[in-house]
């Protein structure tokens, strides 16, 4: 009696053929999905890591322009609500917080990502400086075109005494030097400073000036002819101390306003 074969051995390979195809389909399907959709999550975390640094960013320039400004108090602290500056493809914005005293930075990639750093006791990094702009007087100025003046105020308890200065400014061509500075009407410095030199001591006798406590001077810093363009000037004066105090004088880059 003959036994029938249901399937023969060509059936079978045309059988694991077609399974194997449908596997291979699904495979690349599978595949297809998950592509994009890591390259979505890697985006996720780039523009994450954006934003963290942006609000980064933002807390760095709250506590140096609060300290160029001489925001030392709560209230003076509040004008750094809805404060913003865009930055590469993104922006910070600031928020004071004056009953918590808490400072919070929100970084943000439009669309893409948001990062949010919070700093309590925020008044305390900008009330332990020394020497700050005095907030009762005139902003920094350019006067005729060849002089800066600004006004200083020591508010520590105890006096201090400076004997050197160093500056960095941006302007427009053809290079002009630091030719004089003055402290509280004294002149302190008579030379040929260059932009970005490195720190020169007064050299005009006795060579230093005391700033007492709660003392305010007005600094008047002249160049050697018409400077045109200034902007993002900072100056650093050193005490005998080897301390630096570092005044911004043009933070936002605009260039400074005219002297009444």
């Amino acid at each position: 009696m003959k036994t029938l074969r249901l399937l023969n051995a060509k059936g079978i390979s045309v059988l694991f053929l077609v399974i194997a195809m449908l596997l291979m389909v699904m495979m690349a399907y599978v595949f297809s999905y998950l592509i994009p959709t890591g390259q979505r999550s890697i985006s996720l975390v780039i523009h994450s890591t954006q934003a963290f640094f942006l609000a980064q960013s933002g807390v760095e320039f709250a506590v140096r322009y609060a300290v160029d400004s001489g925001w030392a108090s709560k209230t003076l602290l509040g004008n750094l609500n809805n404060m913003a500056r865009n930055l590469g493809r993104g922006q910070f914005t600031l928020r004071y917080d004056d009953v918590n005293d808490k400072l919070i930075s929100a970084g943000e990639i439009p669309n893409a990502g948001k990062r949010v750093i919070t700093v309590s006791n925020f008044s305390t990094f900008v009330s332990q400086q020394v020497l700050i702009l005095d907030p009762n007087s005139p902003g920094p100025c350019l006067k005729q075109s060849i002089e800066v003046d600004f006004t200083i105020r020591n508010v520590s308890g105890s006096s201090v005494t400076l004997n050197a200065f160093s500056s960095s400014w941006m302007y427009d061509p053809p290079t002009r030097r630091i030719s004089t500075v003055y402290l509280g009407e004294i002149l302190e410095f008579n030379g040929n400073y260059k932009n970005g030199d490195s720190a020169t001591r007064f050299n005009v006798p006795p060579a230093t000036y005391t700033i007492n406590a709660g003392q305010t001077a007005v600094v008047k810093v002249h160049f050697t002819h018409t400077i045109y363009d200034l902007h993002s000037m900072i100056v650093t004066f050193y005490d005998t101390a080897g301390n630096s105090y570092a005044f911004n004088l043009d933070p936002g880059g605009v260039g400074l306003p005219t002297c009444p």
